[in-house]
């Protein structure tokens, strides 16, 4: 790769520039998290998480049903949280286009569930 020249300098930089690497709209459309909480404590927290918030990204509750809520917000925008138990925890999944970063702020609050493992007891020495 050729040195970076910078339209202020003559001189190239000694180094090279690197891509920051970001997500792709679509990798943050559809966002996932697991809980220790039960569903229906998920969902209460989402209705005081989203509409209580006085802020450009205000919503409102449109639709409940179980497991279940969805949003609207500026310019219409949906925002849909669901929550369902899946494999001894609460699988929390969030889908919007324009409110990834509440929903992923959303889930910062929420209580996380942390995989223990489980070690397989000693074998008894063979002699």
């Amino acid at each position: 790769m050729p040195p970076v020249v910078s339209k202020h300098q003559s001189r190239p930089f000694p180094f090279r520039v690197l891509q920051t690497p970001s997500m792709k709209q679509s990798q943050r459309t559809l966002q996932e998290y697991r809980s220790t909480l039960a569903p229906d404590e998920v969902l209460a927290q989402a209705k005081k998480f989203f509409t209580r918030r006085n802020s450009l990204y205000a919503t409102f509750l449109e639709k409940e049903g179980p497991g279940y809520l969805t949003f609207r917000g500026q310019g219409g925008e949906e925002l849909v949280i669901a929550a369902a138990t899946r494999d001894g925890a609460t699988l929390v999944t969030g889908s919007t286009y324009l409110f990834d970063m509440q929903v992923a702020r959303f889930f910062s609050t929420l209580a996380p569930y942390v995989l223990e493992e489980k070690l397989l007891p000693e074998l008894p020495a063979m002699s």
